[in-house]
């Protein structure tokens, strides 16, 4: 296991940071049209969100 330790206000840029990407993640999922490298993608953005999830619940807002 790997721990981190933040400042609220570097937590709450993390998040920041994996939203938007998970923002432009989701539009190249669309745009793709190799079935192969969507799925790579769609994989991918299933671990962004539960990474999301879990900087979500400790930050506080």
């Amino acid at each position: 296991m790997i721990t981190l330790e933040m400042n609220e206000e570097e937590s709450k840029l993390l998040l920041n940071v994996l939203e938007r990407y998970h923002s432009h993640l989701e539009v190249e999922v669309k745009r793709t049209d190799r079935r192969e490298f969507r799925e790579a993608l769609k994989d991918r953005e299933g671990k962004l969100k539960a990474l999301i999830g879990k900087v979500k619940a400790l930050v506080k807002e």
